[in-house]
């Protein structure tokens, strides 16, 4: 692989803003349905129905911060996150299109931004160690002894 196809910025940053974007994606829309749950159908009143969408919200920034800096503490983040809603699916015996539902909206937006985040992790590590290496040869460590 050429040393262009391993460090390409545009493509770092793709995967980050992609990622990134899939977070906050997904976090709108269960923000908007745990808001909408309790106020529409439960007729619970405001106050109990934004209790209910800051959970999701303090999640949705929690992830955006972690992942803003450490980005493969975010993708093992949201990764058992998915985890952890597939065992709670398990555990209360969802249906199919409660299954359906959950990976479409939660499960696999979540698994998408945790692979974004890891490979955009991988990259800035291999745009660094490029960063340091001669550019002479490519087989040439850093210390100047061969691969």
């Amino acid at each position: 692989m050429s040393r262009s196809a391993e460090c390409n910025a545009d493509r770092l940053n793709a995967e980050r803003l992609l990622a990134r974007a899939f977070v906050v994606a997904g976090g709108l829309f269960w923000i908007i349905a745990a808001f909408a749950g309790p106020y529409f159908y439960d007729k619970a009143g405001t106050a109990i129905a934004i209790r209910d969408a800051v959970y999701p919200f303090a999640a949705t920034v929690a992830a955006l911060v972690i992942g803003w800096t450490y980005e493969r503490l975010a993708a093992v983040v949201l990764f058992a996150g998915a985890a952890g809603v597939v065992g709670w699916g398990v555990m209360f015996g969802w249906e199919f299109g409660v299954w359906f539902l959950m990976s479409v909206v939660l499960i696999a937006p979540m698994v998408i931004a945790s692979v974004l985040f890891l490979l955009a992790s991988r990259m800035e590590t291999a745009c660094r160690r490029l960063a340091v290496e001669p550019a002479g040869d490519p087989t040439l460590l850093s210390s100047g002894t061969r691969a």
